[in-house]
């Protein structure tokens, strides 16, 4: 190769990530704190080393937020080093969107043409759910830049049976663990699959470098749950998610078994009556991921029919296999899993079909398979269009416009293929491809449209989803408001079954969901007033005036507050820039702290105030006391039961008794007890 050559590789290259990270650093700052539950999270382990370590959702570290830490630590060091700001926060996620481009692109490019990995890098850069979760601030980001480095190395590890490079593959899976737990260990059947019968070696040698890829796997993963369980429970922040305080629970239960079989662990309590096999493709995640789904599958089925007879070492079916391992097991447990599931957990499979489509159209064209293309072509312009009719009134000529040229094209491939060189090695004819670049331009319409359209609309709320709204919810995110404006319908969680018994309410007119238990509809005491109070999904938005009392004498206390639910409290939290305690953690179902704790924090003097989430027993906003525990049995103003979930109702025995104990005030519209003062009258 050249050193011109080599030279327009590498601008080719960096004009690829330049163009990706001005796509993911465009407007950035417009979601403000995206999802404020982690936003609030970051802002504590800014502040405080302790709350870094354990991802306490404050920095006086009442309680951990839902997940292990390690995808809050590059933003808490982010914020450390350029002080708190929605910048700070979300620019490492855009650039580890960057990096992830990268990695698929440098992956690829090890058995395939530069041009190759090139389409891969551009699918994966302008998948809608990509664009979306590399400028959001959930866990996502990290784990799907972590399985990327994952399967790097294993491709690298495949080519000469190598232990070191299998070793950094478990490590990264392990590291994977820690940003967002068991989701991480869904590419380990695929990954090790691959290796044990396509590595250059013995078959014991081959064993024995699984396991030992095996051990470092738990290594990178475990050490951080050593840690945790060697420390006193007393000495460290209560583990949000779970019922028992243990991280091992939290892993199995709340974000293992409990999405998979739709069990209550901890207040999930919902069953999701959407798992299918055709899951990926219909009107919530279409969208957000299988715009070239059916394109990789297919270029996977032809890849490896092409490459039968290699031998059983050959590295292009090895990376075939890597990432068709990835897609087939992540996406068959996505579809099929009965728990809590929402849209933007699609990125997970997006490096997969990225690299498939551009390992895959390399191995059709080397071996002018011009029929394969065309109908690839053909078929991804065809579900391009049957996408854009879900969003009818957002560019209403764009699908027919692609569905036409994907046809045309597909039939210039198939016409110019005949009277193409039949041989690999001879010299394209140039309207083959042109053809192909106009196949791939066609095809890539409807994902970058998607794609502009989500760089360029704020995203905010604990549910964000990317591209237009599609009759579901829409691409400003859920939360707040979001309900009414998606059609006035339930959060997912009702959808898929009803939510928590407990559920601190958004304020507003509450609906229940069949079960007795209801959920808000964004509005809230204060609302149209400066401030409102938050709920489950979305965070509380203080006027000026209660942020300013919240603030007042603030040094003499550990806590300026305490609410019910973390998203209520990160409101509240980031406004002051003070610890805030989430009473109940995330669901408002956690056993944290219990009622005795609660009221020794009381007696100590630790904790200012407490305030109301605005919504009573019946689902209706209001109450003195507002407890936000819309359940079948609350009384009004009062905290409700737990509504026969697995959850706790510490949080709701709280509330109540400080209704009962502690005169209430209105401030900035939100009712507000004051902990230091004497009890009721």
């Amino acid at each position: 190769m050249t050193i011109n050559a080599h030279a327009k590789r590498l601008g080719a290259l960096g004009g690829l990530l330049a163009a990706t990270a001005a796509l993911y650093l465009w407007g950035l700052d417009a979601s403000g704190w995206a999802n404020p539950y982690y936003s609030a999270a970051v802002q504590a382990g800014g502040q405080s080393w302790k709350a870094f370590f354990f991802g306490s959702s404050d920095a006086a570290n009442a309680i951990t937020v839902d997940k292990t830490p390690a995808s809050l630590w590059p933003m808490a060091l982010s914020v450390r080093l350029f002080g708190l700001s929605p910048w700070s926060i979300l620019a490492p996620q855009a650039l580890m969107g960057v990096a992830t481009v990268a990695v698929v692109y440098a992956t690829v490019r090890r058995r395939f043409p530069a041009w190759a990995a090139l389409l891969a890098g551009a699918v994966m850069a302008v998948t809608p759910v990509a664009v979306l979760m590399f400028r959001f601030n959930n866990p996502d980001a990290s784990l799907v830049l972590l399985l990327a480095l994952a399967a790097h190395c294993v491709v690298r590890a495949q080519e000469r049976a190598s232990t070191r490079w299998l070793v950094l593959a478990g490590a990264c899976v392990g590291l994977g663990f820690l940003a967002k737990m068991m989701q991480a260990f869904l590419v380990l059947p695929g990954f090790a699959l691959v290796y044990l019968v396509t590595a250059p070696a013995g078959l014991w040698r081959r064993v024995w470098q699984l396991a030992l890829a095996g051990a470092a796997v738990v290594v990178s993963a475990g050490w951080w749950v050593l840690a945790v369980a060697l420390v006193p429970a007393a000495d460290r922040p209560y583990i949000g998610g779970s019922q028992t305080n243990s991280v091992l629970e939290l892993a199995l239960g709340y974000n293992g078994i409990g999405r998979l079989n739709g069990g209550d662990y901890g207040g999930l309590g919902n069953t999701n009556q959407q798992a299918g096999p055709l899951r990926l493709f219909d009107t919530q995640l279409g969208g957000q991921i299988s715009w070239l789904l059916p394109a990789a599958l297919a270029l996977l089925a032809a890849g490896l029919w092409l490459t039968r007879r290699a031998p059983r070492t050959d590295p292009a079916r090895a990376q075939l296999g890597v990432w068709g391992g990835w897609l087939l097991v992540t996406g068959l447990v996505f579809s099929l899993m009965q728990g809590i599931f929402h849209e933007y957990y699609t990125v997970a499979l997006a490096p997969a079909i990225a690299a498939l489509v551009g390992a895959g159209v390399a191995l059709a064209w080397e071996r002018r398979a011009c029929g394969v293309l065309a109908g690839v072509s053909a078929v991804t312009a065809g579900w391009a269009y049957v996408l854009l009719a879900r969003s009818a009134d957002w560019n209403p000529w764009l699908g027919p416009a692609v569905l036409v040229c994907g046809l045309v094209v597909a039939a210039g491939l198939l016409v110019a293929g005949r009277y193409a060189p039949s041989r690999p090695g001879l010299r394209t004819s140039s309207g083959v491809a042109a053809a192909a670049a106009a196949a791939v331009v066609v095809c890539l319409a409807g994902p970058v449209a998607y794609a502009v359209e989500t760089a360029s609309s704020p995203h905010t709320g604990a549910i964000p989803t990317a591209g237009p709204s599609t009759g579901g919810f829409g691409g400003g995110g859920f939360g707040g408001g979001a309900v009414r404006a998606a059609g006035g319908r339930p959060p997912a969680a009702a959808r898929q079954g009803g939510l928590p018994g407990t559920f601190p309410g958004a304020g507003g007119d509450g609906t229940t969901d069949g079960t007795g238990r209801a959920w808000g509809d964004g509005g809230g005491p204060g609302a149209g007033r400066g401030g409102r109070a938050g709920g489950l999904l979305d965070a509380a938005t203080p006027s000026a005036e209660l942020t300013a009392h919240l603030r007042r004498d603030a040094a003499s206390y550990t806590w300026i507050a305490a609410t019910v639910g973390s998203n209520n409290a990160a409101g509240y939290q980031l406004a002051t820039g003070l610890p805030v305690m989430a009473v109940g953690g995330f669901n408002g179902t956690d056993p944290a702290p219990t009622l005795a704790a609660f009221q020794r924090y009381v007696a100590e003097g630790k904790i200012h105030y407490f305030v109301g989430t605005g919504m009573n027993g019946r689902g209706r906003a209001g109450g003195s006391a507002g407890t936000g525990m819309a359940a079948g049995t609350g009384g009004a103003g009062g905290a409700g039961g737990t509504g026969g979930t697995g959850g706790s109702d510490a949080a709701a025995r709280i509330a109540a008794w400080v209704q009962e104990t502690f005169p209430s005030t209105s401030v900035g519209g939100v009712t507000i007890h004051d902990l230091t003062s004497g009890p009721t009258p």
